[in-house]
């Protein structure tokens, strides 16, 4: 396949950006969309060109480091597919491609197509874990958890942590992954002892970490490649009702 690509290149969070354009032949449509970038780079580098800068770990979909916007889609076009699972057969041969970083507030561009999300890490610091000593592990099977509950609490477990949700939301909001990070333990009884003090400060530090609101425009969901579910939003929005009006509210 012949493809155009216009890629977003920029300096630092400080300089100003632009689209660059580039002509890649020969590619196949067997490489996953990375691996397509990679061909571009060596290109680049043959011609004493500055290699665009994107960022990826796995590339097996698991560790949601690889994200970019794609023709406008956080990902890419195919659903419930992080890009460095995207292959290039989802394209024709002459289609034009944009490629540009994840765009928040929240997320500064790094360089090129790599964006900050530390923003991210610090809302899982301030409380998305469980601190409680419980000694040594029991046995899986000595705590009975129904599975109705056990299979909700592996469906907000599957975030990544990507940002494509922020990036598809028209209000720059995280609900959507702090909400599965809450929501993971609160279907759980290890859960329980931090629920009230785990949703005020996850939120807390999610708004201060400026981030939009959710107003339903359901793009969140649409675009996460694990398909997270916008009911956890909900989940979350009641914790952090509950927590707000207890008298023990950091318990």
């Amino acid at each position: 396949m012949k493809l155009t690509l216009h890629i977003w290149r920029q300096k630092n969070r400080e300089s100003k950006g632009s689209f660059e354009k580039h002509i890649l032949d020969n590619v196949s449509e067997d490489m996953s969309f990375l691996e397509m970038l990679d061909v571009l780079n060596e290109k680049l580098l043959l011609e004493n060109k500055e290699p665009v800068a994107f960022e990826h770990d796995c590339r097996e979909g698991i560790c949601g480091s690889c994200g970019m916007t794609i023709n406008g889609y956080p990902h890419g076009p195919e659903k419930a597919t992080t890009t460095c699972q995207l292959h290039m057969r989802k394209f024709k041969d002459g289609d034009t491609i944009y490629i540009e970083p994840f765009r928040s507030n929240a997320f500064p561009i790094i360089k090129d197509l790599v964006v900050d999300r530390s923003a991210f890490d610090r809302i899982i610091q301030a409380g998305g874990f469980i601190s409680v000593n419980t000694g040594q592990a029991i046995d899986a099977n000595a705590i009975p958890i129904p599975k109705k509950n056990a299979d909700v609490a592996m469906d907000a477990a599957a975030c990544i942590g990507c940002g494509a949700c922020v990036a598809a939301c028209p209000n720059g909001a995280a609900m959507l992954f702090v909400s599965a990070k809450i929501g993971q333990f609160a279907m759980l009884p290890q859960g329980q002892a931090e629920r009230k003090r785990r949703a005020l400060a996850m939120v807390n530090q999610m708004d201060a970490e400026g981030f939009g609101s959710c107003t339903n425009f359901y793009e969140c969901e649409a675009a996460c490649p694990k398909q997270i579910s916008v009911r956890f939003i909900a989940l979350m929005n009641r914790d952090y009702l509950k927590a707000s009006l207890s008298d023990e509210n950091v318990a």
